[in-house]
């Protein structure tokens, strides 16, 4: 499965929220999750080793795991 680099796609994405360690961006340009191929709303990035994820509205979640990070996609 190939990283997903968020600054690779940052013209298409827009930040909500920038916490450091954590961010929160919602998805504008309809960019394909790394894990399943479809569109998602919104990606969580975490570099902690353990997180409490942003309030959802009952979502499904797409997790994808990395080195030195783990990003949450919300569709």
């Amino acid at each position: 499965m190939p990283e997903f680099d968020v600054h690779e796609h940052r013209h298409a994405l827009k930040q909500l929220r920038d916490a450091g360690d954590t961010s929160l961006w919602e998805n504008r340009k309809a960019v394909a999750c790394p894990a399943c191929g479809e569109p998602f709303d919104r990606l969580f990035t975490t570099r902690q080793s353990a997180t409490r994820f942003p309030e959802n509205d009952g979502a499904r979640f797409c997790l994808v795991r990395e080195a030195d990070a783990i990003h949450v996609f919300r569709h």
